[in-house]
């Protein structure tokens, strides 16, 4: 096994750097797995430029990264469904699976979960990285390790469409056209629900989310009045949305969300703003419009991985750009800045379709 193992380490704002760590040793339920994709998130991004999020604050160096595939290099004796070779989607946070969240079927609530690249846990954006091989989803051949990669994105999605009871028929406002806004989309259409819009500040992401299916976008005018995007939202659909999915987290979005909402149905709120937010409480409340969170997922990564290997669901589209790890500075500026129209930027750590049945 090559003793090359480059990974990427923020040590604080501004200052991620690249260096060689030691190949991790496993224990009997891990597998030591040889990273091929990494797609770098926004709290990837959010880490780098603040050096915090919310009270996970970066104090030590920290390997960045959490959206991932690979391929099982060693197996620990306990391991039974993984073998040496086998193509894998990670799933990045373990729970402790003896509190009565874990036990409750809710382990993404876990006070004890360890999630990659949230401090002071390290990520995996490197070339070996061991994980709880009971965390780890071998991928069929047809899809490729991209995918596999953007099985994390798209969990989020298909936890808050399943939060917001999405189905056949459901009327969906989705606000905010960034990543997890488009997988919240593409998780909704294959979900069933009719009648989809979703908004946006920037016109390049709303074409992109009407290529995915959108069947209507509203750019947002930030200086447009409150009363008047309900209105819009309203006339746009042709109806109330009886279920609003926030992905943005801002303040002027929660309340578009809430106002917008057909009485009797559902916000479901995914995008992490500020810690305070003033919102229309009386409003939901007089209406009986109910107020959902989202943390992350929980047991969705196998419904994720349906959607995709059965073709209902198509990520391809998400991925703009290509870095390899050696090149993780750069990549990172084109996320930051959204630079070429930048939706997902993914980082190989091995040579790009090294592991893939065809290029992606």
């Amino acid at each position: 096994m090559s003793q090359d193992n480059l990974t990427a380490v923020l040590h604080g704002i501004e200052d991620l750097r690249l260096e060689q760590r030691p190949i991790p040793t496993i224990t009997d339920n891990d597998v030591l797995i040889r990273m091929d994709c990494v797609g770098i998130c926004g709290s990837d991004v959010h880490y780098l430029v603040k050096g915090r999020i919310g009270d996970f604050i970066v104090t030590k160096p920290m390997v960045i990264g959490h959206e991932a595939s690979g391929v099982v290099a060693e197996v620990g004796k306990n391991v039974k469904h993984l073998v040496k070779g086998d193509r894998v989607a990670i799933e990045p946070g373990t729970p402790c699976r003896m509190c009565d969240h874990c036990k409750g079927g809710k382990y993404n609530l876990c006070p004890d979960m360890v999630f990659c690249a949230t401090p002071p846990y390290d990520g995996n954006l490197t070339r070996f990285y061991k994980h709880p091989a009971d965390f780890c989803y071998k991928l069929p051949p047809h899809v490729s390790m991209e995918e596999g990669a953007l099985l994390e994105p798209l969990s989020v999605g298909v936890h808050a469409c399943k939060r917001a009871g999405v189905q056949l028929g459901s009327e969906v406002l989705i606000l905010g056209a960034g990543p997890i806004g488009l997988v919240t989309l593409l998780t909704a259409q294959s979900m069933g629900a009719s009648n989809i819009l979703i908004t946006d500040i920037t016109q390049s992401r709303l074409d992109v989310a009407k290529s995915l299916g959108a069947h209507h976008t509203l750019l947002i005018d930030p200086n447009a009045k409150e009363a008047d995007l309900v209105k819009r939202v309203q006339e746009i659909m042709g109806a109330e949305p009886n279920i609003s999915i926030d992905c943005c987290g801002f303040e002027s979005t929660i309340r578009l969300g809430i106002f917008a909402t057909r009485s009797g149905g559902c916000v479901v709120i995914v995008g992490m703003g500020p810690a305070e937010t003033k919102i229309p409480l009386v409003n939901a409340l007089a209406r009986e419009v109910d107020i959902r969170g989202v943390f992350r997922y929980c047991n969705d990564y196998p419904s994720a991985l349906a959607l995709v290997a059965s073709g209902k669901v198509d990520v391809k589209k998400l991925v703009t750009h290509h870095f390899d790890i050696k090149e993780t500075s750069k990549a990172f500026e084109t996320a930051r800045h959204g630079l070429g129209g930048a939706i997902k930027v993914m980082i190989h750590c091995q040579a790009r379709d090294t592991n893939n049945k065809n290029k992606f």
